[in-house]
């Protein structure tokens, strides 16, 4: 029997009759069998990016454990390439399931590591996720201190009340809680006063290219007037040039993620220690 989560949409007949929704159906079907595929047979894991400061960039503040999945040739698939299609079903729970548990299991492998783990607001009603968090918190009572849960800015909205209540309960226990993709369009900006998110994470379509472009500097700097104003510290997304990576820690962001600092990497260098080290 399958977990029932009140988050979850019912689908949707299929509608027929153009080449263009039977290509998009078929694709979807696709992603959706190669995701499912992955899971029955154990196939995911984390790719790790950094997350600096701005006061120095040199050093990570935490690292964000983004989801991979390997297709049947090997391939590793980034997240983008997925999620979309699988969020708002039973497979997307468990999708965020793994990612916690993976979570976990980094955080216990380094015992100095700060991790960020994506999850969808729609997981607050799955069981499992649920029993997930509790268990990995009972395992190891500094975990909470060292986890971040970022929830995506379309899914904080689905049912704010019960978002809000998950959020304090678990703060209670040390987990911070951040907004990320803040300016994709979705979120009402009343949710940042009813919300006590800790982190602010602005979406990379208002900081790429950011030091030539003065729409997004205005932009990008009354997002970061709007974080300071609730006491969020502010990450800066998708930063690929030191152009503007320079315009951000002028403009006071805390902390900047983005290639031009260290691309995602299943081999983050904990573990690539650790095999140095028994070698």
């Amino acid at each position: 029997m399958q977990d029932f989560n009140p988050f979850d949409q019912v689908d949707s007949k299929p509608e027929f009759g153009s080449p263009l929704s039977v290509a998009i159906a078929g694709r979807d079907h696709e992603t959706m069998q190669m995701v499912r595929r992955a899971v029955e047979t154990g196939q995911v894991m984390l790719a790790y990016q950094p997350i600096v400061r701005a006061c120095n960039p040199e050093r990570p503040a935490f690292y964000e454990g983004l989801l991979r999945v390997l297709d049947h040739t090997g391939r590793i698939i980034p997240a983008g390439d997925f999620m979309d299609v699988v969020e708002a079903k039973e497979l997307g729970r468990q999708m965020d399931t793994w990612a916690l548990d993976l979570g976990f299991r980094a955080l216990a492998e380094n015992p100095e590591l700060r991790l960020a783990i994506n999850m969808s607001a729609r997981s607050i009603g799955y069981p499992r996720w649920m029993t997930a968090l509790r268990q990995g918190l009972e395992r190891d009572p500094t975990a909470g201190e060292r986890l971040i849960l970022e929830i995506t800015e379309r899914t904080a909205i689905v049912m704010p009340d019960l978002v809000q209540v998950f959020m304090s309960e678990m703060q209670s226990h040390g987990i911070s809680f951040a907004l990320d993709d803040f300016g994709a369009g979705y979120t009402a900006f009343r949710y940042l006063r009813d919300l006590y998110f800790d982190i602010l994470k602005v979406d990379g379509e208002f900081t790429k290219e950011i030091a030539s472009n003065p729409d997004n500097q205005v932009i990008a700097q009354a997002m970061l007037s709007m974080a300071q104003h609730f006491d969020m510290l502010t990450v800066a997304e998708n930063v690929e040039s030191w152009e503007d990576a320079e315009f951000l820690i002028g403009a006071g962001y805390d902390m900047l993620q983005g290639h031009f600092f260290g691309a995602a990497t299943v081999r983050p260098p904990w573990r690539e220690k650790a095999q140095a080290t028994r070698a």
